[in-house]
């Protein structure tokens, strides 16, 4: 986020009701009081955030959809950018309240924790100048400590996958099963396009693939799928590359979970959701034909939420099938399982509720 253009000294004397006021004008309160109270402010302030919930609203049309958000004409594609547009608000009013990080990361309040190692994980080692630091976003570190430390249960391997700062956790379990549970022939090569921590490279490996070719370009991803794949036993097996998209090679398998949602990111980790004009998901079908050994598939791992919303069509994709000259040889199925699925508050649940994630098993055209 941008530095904010005013900024005004807060401590624990501050009422929840002018700090959020302020921030809501766009000024931040960098804080000086006691690191408890300031986060006891900080649920104050989204207390006051959430006040107004949208409610999903039937439209009345002939195919009927759910309104995301309130005063919408529940055409799918509007409402999802009028949401992300309410809950960006939303994280920058939050983000207003600022704290002091000393060089070694050491935050100069009582009752402070001691956040040195979760900041180094995210920002690399200390010993710099001074600086502050959104309270929201240190908050965020701790999670990603947490998730580090203790990882991920991953029932395909019988193991964890510890994700780092930045990388997108692999919680979303059913597209992982698919990859798991997917006919595999006899190969001796696969590649993992956009590895991220490195899961579905372990899946295949730990399937018998006897050499995978897992890629990525960012160097957050690189550095935690290889962490991953030594602790897991497989870095012999599995090679991590850099690369965009394709390495230079031909393999019988090549295996994709772009971004599902074709909408454009507003930080580093929504990169791993938002796929700004499907780049990712086009560029990986036009050129699976050229990276494909003859009589190889490609797995294409990819949920239908983009259709719901409005976003991407049925026809549009299989359309981008046809013109890479590839052929659909198989699909499997699988409807998610996370909590938000049932969560009828949520303004997205009338998506989630129907969405379907699918592993297309594609070859070249003969």
């Amino acid at each position: 986020m941008p530095p904010p253009k005013r900024v005004v000294i807060a401590d624990d004397t501050m009422k929840a009701d002018e700090a959020y006021r302020l921030a809501c004008e766009g000024t931040a309160l960098l804080w000086r009081g006691d690191y408890q109270n300031a986060r006891q402010l900080l649920l104050a302030m989204s207390r006051r955030a959430d006040r107004k919930p949208r409610k999903p609203v039937l439209s009345l049309s002939k195919r009927p959809v759910l309104s995301l958000v309130e005063g919408t004409s529940g055409v799918p594609g509007e409402a999802f950018n009028l949401h992300r547009q309410a809950q960006s608000q939303r994280a920058r009013t939050l983000a207003m309240i600022l704290l002091p990080l000393d060089g070694d990361y050491t935050i100069p309040l009582r009752r402070a924790p001691d956040l040195r190692q979760a900041c180094t994980e995210a920002y690399g080692g200390a010993g710099g100048e001074p600086s502050v630091a959104s309270l929201r976003e240190l908050l965020g570190l701790i999670g990603a400590h947490e998730w580090r430390k203790k990882g991920v249960e991953i029932p395909a391997l019988g193991a964890r996958i510890h994700p780092h700062y930045g990388v997108f956790s692999p919680v979303r379990g059913e597209y992982v099963g698919l990859v798991n549970e997917a006919p595999l022939p006899p190969i001796g090569l696969a590649f993992d396009i956009g590895t991220g921590t490195g899961v579905l490279a372990a899946v295949l490996a730990r399937r018998g693939v006897k050499r995978v070719v897992a890629t990525d370009q960012d160097p957050r991803a690189l550095a935690c799928a290889r962490e991953n794949l030594a602790r897991l036993g497989l870095s012999e097996q599995v090679e991590v590359v850099q690369a965009d998209l394709f390495p230079a090679a031909k393999a019988p398998l090549i295996v994709c979970n772009p971004p599902w949602i074709p909408a454009r990111p507003s930080s580093p980790i929504e990169h791993a959701i938002f796929d700004p004009d499907s780049r990712m998901l086009r560029g990986f079908i036009s050129g699976l034909a050229a990276h494909l050994e003859p009589g190889g598939e490609g797995w294409l791992v990819l949920s239908d939420i983009a259709e719901h919303l409005g976003l991407r069509s049925r026809d549009k994709l299989l359309a981008l099938f046809a013109a890479a000259g590839l052929q659909v040889v198989g699909r499997i199925d699988v409807r998610p399982h996370h909590p938000k699925v049932s969560d009828a508050i949520d303004p997205l649940h009338a998506a989630r509720a129907a969405e379907v994630t699918s592993l297309w098993r594609l070859a070249v055209k003969a």
